[in-house]
């Protein structure tokens, strides 16, 4: 007896189970040539195609909500420990184990319980204007309250999520009214009212409307390596200081990667954070975007390793990413918009 339809079904079943193994399905926050360039090899190396979708992370956080475990994600690329925690936190991600993310990648930089994983890494450091700044009269962030610093300050606004881990980083070390404290004197010192990202906030540092600002570093590698000539002057016109480096060490933020909880072809997701947090991947996260890499056996850039060596605060990230609605409740509290 003969069973076409089943053979057909069989066969329906199988080819699709076929095209979800020879594909993984990517939503990305990062949007550079870096990344387009990695999914190419992953590609040529593994069979495996990559398909991208880029938007912003509250974008894409919302998407995997709205199509619940029909999403046809299945890797989350995102920047900020916040972002991350907040994909894990809706239950948008699922655990995994590797032993070569692990081997990898330090686990300051991972979830505890192994739902997201660091890519790159970012500090977020003070730039200062060379002419009217001294550095040797900068310490830490906290000293940035500090009644000499009334008036020359800039940052950018707290619904940033790279200032709101910063802010959970404080309240992790600190404790919440001391987070309070500093936010309300930073928001005391400002210049003017946030505005802008943070390159808005070295151009501005540069054209002497204020002599510091807390930015990220990677953001200075990008000025100073620009197409632009006037980019590159502002580069050259500030300074960098990394805090805190008698105590904790400078704050850092990452970008980094889960497996959706929604993944048709984990095995393929995590054979792609696999590679980009092996030495290859990592080496060009590191010449062409100017982020520090996540693997801790990888060279720098030449632009990032003449800023020199520094301290890096390597508190648990799963612990300053459950710290962030803390964060936010500071943010509204000391007036910082």
């Amino acid at each position: 007896m003969r069973f076409p339809m089943a053979r057909t079904v069989l066969s329906f079943l199988t080819l699709t189970a076929f095209l979800y193994a020879s594909q993984v399905n990517v939503y990305s926050h990062r949007h550079y040539d870096s990344d387009r360039l990695l999914f190419e090899r992953f590609t040529e190396q593994t069979g495996i195609e990559v398909n991208v979708v880029t938007a912003r992370a509250g974008e894409l956080i919302q998407r995997l909500q709205r199509e619940g475990r029909l999403s046809p994600a299945d890797v989350l690329i995102t920047v900020d420990i916040g972002n991350l925690q907040e994909a894990k936190d809706k239950g948008l991600l699922r655990p995994i184990t590797s032993e070569t993310i692990a081997e990898n990648i330090p686990p300051h930089l991972r979830d505890s319980e192994n739902y997201w994983h660091g890519l790159t890494k970012r500090a977020r450091i003070i730039v200062y204007n060379k002419e009217t700044v001294d550095p040797r009269t900068l310490s830490t962030y906290e000293a940035l309250t500090e009644p000499e610093w009334k008036g020359r300050l800039l940052v950018r606004s707290s619904d940033s999520m790279y200032n709101q881990s910063l802010m959970a980083s404080l309240v992790a070390h600190k404790g919440e009214a001391a987070a309070q404290a500093w936010a309300e004197g930073v928001v005391a010192n400002l210049v003017r009212a946030p505005r802008g990202n943070d390159r808005d906030q070295i151009r501005a540092v540069a054209a002497g409307e204020a002599d510091l600002a807390v930015v990220n570093t990677y953001y200075l590698g990008l000025m100073e390596n620009s197409p632009n000539a006037a980019d590159r002057q502002v580069a050259a016109s500030v300074g960098i200081f990394f805090p805190n480096q008698d105590d904790r060490g400078a704050h850092i933020n990452i970008s980094g990667a889960g497996v959706t909880a929604s993944s048709r072809n984990p095995e393929a997701a995590v054979k792609l954070i696999e590679f980009l947090t092996a030495q290859e991947a990592q080496q060009i996260f590191a010449q062409e975007n100017y982020e520090y890499p996540a693997n801790p056996s990888v060279a720098l850039s030449d632009t990032v390793a003449a800023w020199g060596q520094f301290k890096e605060d390597t508190i648990s990230l799963t612990e300053v990413g459950q710290q962030v609605h803390k964060a936010i409740g500071i943010f509204d509290r000391a007036g910082w918009r």
